[in-house]
């Protein structure tokens, strides 16, 4: 089954919204606690002091994944390079997906942007897993340098959606940056699903696009990680 990893900053007390919960329901769910320690901090001192406080919030938050649904285990890591460990456990537990965690309640429509050089089928493969036979709606986002190119991609994309019966919609942007056609359509969904290649990525996860994501009240974001095999 899909395997989703949810990193979480468990000692700064950051948590996963009721809304992101329920929409991990359909798949199974690796809870990755993390803390970033200063350089001269060994790992395993800060361990021994955390590890017991750190192991009962990871052990609440995988008892609230398995209620909504799946499978769900827990990862705890003490660290000097946070995106260095959350790219070695998703590769340890075969994440298909990666959760960035975000504030919204039911989701009852997400974004999907199918912009730039992206694995298309991975990513409507994973949506069609997510969504199940639940009433979601899901809106396919193409920023494009053609009209014609749009289409093309949206209607292909939007046709393999509608024979699994989930109620998509599509939306076509020309001459506007795929990040800028995100933001502006983000306001009115309740949760995104893009590529972990798509353009501005670093940007959504590392925060210097902080500022307009906050104006846009980005709710939870699942990043359809890449596998050279898979899009070729």
């Amino acid at each position: 089954m899909t395997r989703v990893l949810v990193p979480v900053a468990v000692l700064e007390g950051e948590s996963v919204s009721p809304g992101l919960v329920d929409l991990l329901g359909t798949v199974d769910v690796t809870v990755l606690g993390y803390h970033v320690l200063p350089e001269q901090t060994p790992p395993d001192q800060a361990r021994l002091q955390y590890e017991d406080r750190a192991t009962d919030a990871l052990e609440d938050l995988s008892d609230a994944f398995r209620t909504a649904g799946g499978a769900a285990d827990h990862r705890l890591v003490f660290t000097h390079d946070r995106q260095q460990s959350i790219d070695r456990v998703a590769d340890e537990v075969d994440a298909k997906a990666l959760a960035v965690p975000g504030i919204t309640g039911d989701v009852e429509r997400i974004l999907v942007s199918l912009s730039g050089d992206v694995a298309v089928d991975r990513i409507l493969s994973f949506l069609t897993e997510l969504v199940g036979d639940r009433d979601i709606g899901v809106t396919l986002l193409f920023a494009a340098d053609t009209e014609d190119t749009a289409a093309e991609r949206l209607d292909t994309a939007a046709e393999q959606l509608r024979s699994s019966g989930i109620d998509v919609t599509t939306t076509s942007v020309v001459g506007t940056g795929p990040f800028a056609a995100l933001i502006e359509e983000a306001s009115s969904h309740d949760a995104i699903v893009m590529s972990e290649r798509a353009p501005s990525f670093s940007s959504l996860i590392f925060g210097e696009e902080s500022d307009r994501i906050a104006a846009a009240s980005v709710g939870p974001v699942l990043v359809v990680r890449y596998e050279e095999a898979l899009d070729t």
